[in-house]
């Protein structure tokens, strides 16, 4: 499996996966606007070749301490439970620390996210934006991080 970063001829089809992972869900007009925000690296937006996968982490911040932000992260329903997901996550993380990033934070299934050695960001005194996310906001850590309130790129508080 290939994993590359975006193109700009990636742009459409990376909206109709997500549109379909997210059942025309917030998450594609989210990406869009996420790629002319100043929170965008390009870097970290990357792509399964024949884009059955997306994966972006943008810039976040605990505090005042930049950090990563990690999603959406999108797979075709056909190709779900294949893999790709993971090497998504692996890929990105990978990049991320590559870029000597302190963390990434997100927010989804402990189950899930658990294995990539993310942890819950209550656990470094990191607190999500809203108080009901508690118990699926993550961190995972490269550094040290101060405790703080995490704050994603502008474009999610759109949501």
């Amino acid at each position: 499996m290939l994993i590359r970063r975006e193109t700009p001829a990636d742009i459409d089809a990376i909206r109709e996966v997500t549109d379909l992972a997210f059942k025309n869900g917030p998450e594609a007009p989210l990406i869009d606007r996420l790629r002319a925000d100043e929170g965008w690296i390009p870097e970290l937006s990357l792509v399964v070749e024949g884009v059955v996968g997306h994966v972006v982490c943008t810039r976040g911040y605990v505090g005042e301490v930049p950090v990563l932000g990690l999603g959406p992260i999108s797979v075709h329903p056909d190709r779900q439970r294949a893999g790709i997901g993971k090497a998504l996550v692996h890929a990105v993380l990978g990049a991320a620390e590559a870029r000597d990033e302190r963390a990434v934070v997100l927010l989804g299934d402990p189950n899930y996210y658990s294995r990539f050695g993310f942890r819950l960001a209550s656990e470094f005194g990191i607190t999500p934006p809203e108080s009901a996310w508690a118990p699926h906001f993550q961190a995972r850590l490269f550094r040290d991080v101060p405790a703080g309130p995490f704050r994603y790129a502008e474009p999610f508080n759109e949501l």
